[in-house]
């Protein structure tokens, strides 16, 4: 196993998804606290780690399917330069050491991430066959994600609470990129969609544009919302937040017209690094919440 085999295996550019663990340091306002820092940094480089072994576990179910996809059959375990054995061992590992440092962690974190294991599991073996369910499970995957970040710091301070407006936000958002990823992969494949994944031949893209129409709605009101919520105002004592408006819809129509326009969406992660508009607004985004909730 080469170290580019090991790159692939791993997919550290997937790791920007577990981003949305520091959103509980942030938004609790401990940006600042070395000690708040450093538990929400150990959560990420913990669910980088789950994450990675999720994206071996996908690449050990998927290896017949991906040797006639187009780009995937490149991968390692697809190509055959690594085999199952290899690949099973860094699965071990992996999730070794991702469960074994997260019991310093807390009870709740622990149970928020075996949940995201068992769901990304449930996912790769089954699930991912079943349209709609597909997306959801997704998804979920990233609320648990948001659920972790906060019960990270609850050792630190147990009255921290657990935001409603972060979990339905993320929810939206995460469906939105989940089914721009689908028709992605439904353009991509065109006829053969159905022998790839049996839950792509259920889905159209006119259907897929329906929904991403449904959640593209439900992420930017919900979002707006939030900004303007009673429970906001008196938590940060300041209506400044609906100033990161702009920047979230900017963000969101961009990405829509990379998927509508441009057949992208296959892969978020990717278009955050590479799609400089999309880099800038994030960042922008970011820099008005540092402002508002540390600064202002």
């Amino acid at each position: 196993m080469t170290s580019r085999d090991l790159l692939q295996l791993l997919r550290p550019w997937q790791w920007s998804k577990n981003g949305i663990v520091f959103a509980g340091l942030i938004f609790s306002q401990n940006l600042r606290d070395p000690a708040y820092l450093l538990r929400s940094v150990a959560a990420f480089v913990l669910f980088c780690l789950a994450s990675s072994a999720v994206y071996v576990l996908n690449d050990m179910a998927d290896v017949v399917n991906d040797r006639l996809h187009p780009s995937k059959r490149d991968r390692p375990l697809a190509s055959g330069r690594v085999s199952r054995g290899r690949a099973a061992w860094l699965l071990a590992a992996l999730l070794a050491v991702s469960v074994a440092g997260s019991a310093p962690m807390g009870g709740q974190f622990v149970l928020a991430l075996a949940v995201f294991l068992a769901v990304n599991t449930l996912y790769s073996l089954s699930l991912r066959s079943v349209v709609i369910l597909d997306v959801m499970l997704i998804a979920v995957s990233f609320v648990v994600r948001a659920v972790a970040g906060v019960v990270a710091l609850r050792p630190l301070d147990a009255r921290l609470e657990l935001s409603p407006w972060l979990l339905v936000c993320t929810l939206f958002l995460a469906l939105f990129l989940a089914l721009g990823k689908r028709r992605h992969e439904l353009a991509l494949l065109e006829g053969d969609a159905a022998e790839h994944r049996g839950s792509l031949g259920e889905y159209s893209r006119g259907f897929l544009d329906q929904l991403i129409t449904i959640a593209t709605a439900a992420t930017l009101i919900a979002y707006a919302i939030y900004t303007i919520s009673p429970g906001t105002l008196s938590k940060f004592h300041s209506p400044a937040l609906v100033l990161t408006i702009p920047f979230v819809v900017y963000g969101v129509f961009r990405y829509l017209y990379l998927i509508q326009e441009r057949d992208g969406g296959g892969n978020p992660s990717r278009a955050l690094y590479r799609d400089v508009p999309i880099l800038l607004t994030v960042l922008g985004w970011l820099l008005i919440v540092v402002v508002v909730l540390y600064v202002a």
